[in-house]
């Protein structure tokens, strides 16, 4: 156990030893644009991927909301149908209230129609000439 512990110790000290030679040897500059150009792909890729992700999910939601869609609106065709009745019933009883409150309000609105109007004439009257 001991021995191949040493043993590896050694091997690992070699090849560390080996790879930091050629470190050195190598241009620091092609590394970077090499790493630069790493990043760029990894970031296309990404970019390309998560379009496809997003375009994938669109396309089924689209899918899946379709029928959906489809149920709701014949639900609310057939909510529609069962509430006309309802609402005719109420357009019958409001009518007359309606008619009644017109009439009632007509005098009133006459008279301060009148009474606006007089303000206004009376007004231009105060202002000078043009």
């Amino acid at each position: 156990m001991k021995f191949s512990l040493v043993a590896s110790f050694l091997v690992l000290a070699v090849v560390y030893s080996s790879e930091a030679r050629t470190l050195v040897k190598r241009e620091g500059q092609s590394d970077v644009d090499r790493i630069a150009q790493l990043f760029k792909d990894m970031s296309t890729s990404l970019s390309s991927a998560t379009q496809e992700m997003v375009e994938t999910y669109m396309g089924d939601g689209r899918t899946r909301i379709q029928p959906l869609m489809e149920q709701v609106q014949a639900e609310a065709s057939k909510l529609q149908q069962q509430v006309k009745p309802f609402i005719s019933n109420m357009e019958e009883q409001v009518k007359p209230l309606s008619d009644s409150l017109q009439t009632q309000v007509k005098p009133l609105t006459d008279m301060m129609e009148k009474f606006l109007q007089e303000m206004l004439d009376q007004s231009k009257a105060l202002l000078p000439p043009q």
